[in-house]
């Protein structure tokens, strides 16, 4: 009998993973990347067996298969995506095909801004109650390859929302949605409607036996629930009013509450990720938790005790009494107005990179009041020059890391914050943020 052909696009983390799985699974897989295979991605692939390709996609090859998986960073206009529409031929996301072949439950976390953070408090506080979970999708390894060769209980998923564009049948346990923010709007025809519709995917085929936890501040979510029909049991968290069940600030307090028998109050000072924003990741984790029974105490051990990720707002050094805050991983404004937000006032601010359409009207008030400086990092910068030019008094342009770190000294004084978040993507002078943070961190060390 002939075996059934699938064709995974992208030889990255996630397609690499689906081609062990779907190996496992005694399909005839052929993997094909548009660019280069990195050789670690290779050794795996040969090491199964399985034919791939790189800086092409042979439709020949792809179009006889039953079913595609994609990487998340291939949009539906790429013509081999157009072509495989045209036949009907399914296209499908990693973390779909990968949940076929478990019975674990997921943890599923999505929002413009805080996935990654609220999906390692959420790991940690997992692990520390002594659950056997798993961390995957837009974090750590596949979660293919996981579920291929572990066997773990529960999956802790930072989803984002070109994975749940490609996400049909998979149905969360428990799924958070932190936020709408514009974000990547380039892949939704410039339509916030249509990108909030993407993030809403996260609650789909739930039913009133699973949870959906969302933030009732932010207003993109509740504009989005109003079209949505939600079958999962609800649980709001908000620091602004008090909610019935779900989690809540009252003063300093946090209040979690999913059943008036056992509420966990704790002190926002006691939490180690600080910052209004980390209030509310916290409160989102604090519910999973809750919802999964795990003990008062083990919740405030872990949401005490938790290390901050690296390149989101992560701590670099003192140096004649400048702080230098790296916060690489803010591709996007949002991301880059909540560090703005959560850093005291003098900043000199490193901002720039491959500008996705930016619109950084949102930025201009906490600009205004609080950075004195913007030291441009990347290729084209007149629309941060357009957007400043009459809030700041130095707007200056740099064309490499090192050079934006020693200019960023010089125009800082003592008590002032050097910050990068660039509110771009890196690609134009790294090769991703991971680089983009760890260049930040090596020119502050030279200081």
């Amino acid at each position: 009998m002939e075996k059934k052909r699938i064709a995974i696009l992208g030889a990255g983390e996630s397609g690499v993973g689906a081609a062990i799985l779907a190996r496992k699974q005694g399909f005839d897989v052929f993997v094909s990347d548009f660019g280069a295979i990195a050789d670690r991605y290779k050794n795996t692939l040969d090491e199964l067996g399985v034919t791939y390709e790189e800086k092409q996609h042979t439709a020949e090859e792809i179009l006889v298969a039953v079913e595609v998986i994609k990487s998340p960073g291939i949009p539906d206009t790429a013509p081999i995506i157009v072509a495989l529409k045209k036949k009907n031929i399914p296209v499908i996301s990693e973390i779909e095909f990968a949940k076929r072949y478990t019975s674990a439950k997921t943890i599923c976390i999505t929002g413009s801004n805080g996935k990654t953070t609220t999906t390692m408090l959420t790991y940690h506080i997992l692990k520390k109650a002594g659950l056997n979970v798993g961390l995957a999708g837009n974090i750590g390894h596949s979660f293919a390859a996981q579920v291929a060769t572990e066997n773990f209980d529960w999956y802790v998923l930072e989803i984002s929302s070109f994975m749940l564009d490609d996400m049909f049948e998979f149905r969360a346990d428990i799924a958070v949605l932190l936020n709408i923010t514009p974000d990547h709007l380039d892949r939704y025809d410039y339509k916030m409607s249509n990108y909030a519709a993407s993030k809403m995917r996260v609650a789909q085929n739930q039913t009133q036996a699973q949870y959906f936890i969302y933030c009732a501040d932010d207003e993109e979510t509740l504009k989005a629930l109003k079209t949505t029909t939600i079958n999962a049991t609800m649980y709001p968290f908000s620091i602004r009013k008090k909610v019935e069940k779900g989690a809540y600030l009252e003063g300093n307090t946090i209040h979690i509450n999913i059943n008036q028998e056992e509420q966990l109050t704790m002190s926002i000072s006691e939490l180690a990720l600080q910052g209004k924003h980390n209030t509310y990741n916290s409160m989102a984790s604090g519910i999973v938790a809750r919802v999964l029974d795990i003990r008062n105490e083990t919740i405030r051990e872990g949401m005490g005790d938790i290390k901050n990720i690296e390149h989101r707002l992560e701590f670099v050094a003192k140096i004649s009494g400048v702080d230098y805050i790296n916060d690489s991983k803010a591709t996007n404004v949002n991301s880059t107005w909540y560090a703005l937000e959560s850093v005291p006032a003098k900043v000199v601010l490193i901002l720039g990179g491959v500008d996705k359409g930016n619109d950084y009207d949102m930025l201009r008030s906490l600009v205004k009041s609080k950075v004195k400086a913007i030291v441009c990092l990347g290729k084209d910068t007149k629309r941060i020059h357009d957007a400043f030019e009459d809030d700041v008094e130095v707007i200056v342009n740099t064309f490499s890391m090192h050079e934006a770190v020693q200019l960023s000294y010089h125009l800082a004084k003592k008590g002032d914050t050097v910050l990068l978040s660039p509110a771009c993507a890196s690609f134009d002078l790294f090769k991703n943020y991971e680089d983009r943070g760890n260049q930040f961190k090596a020119a502050v060390k030279e200081l």
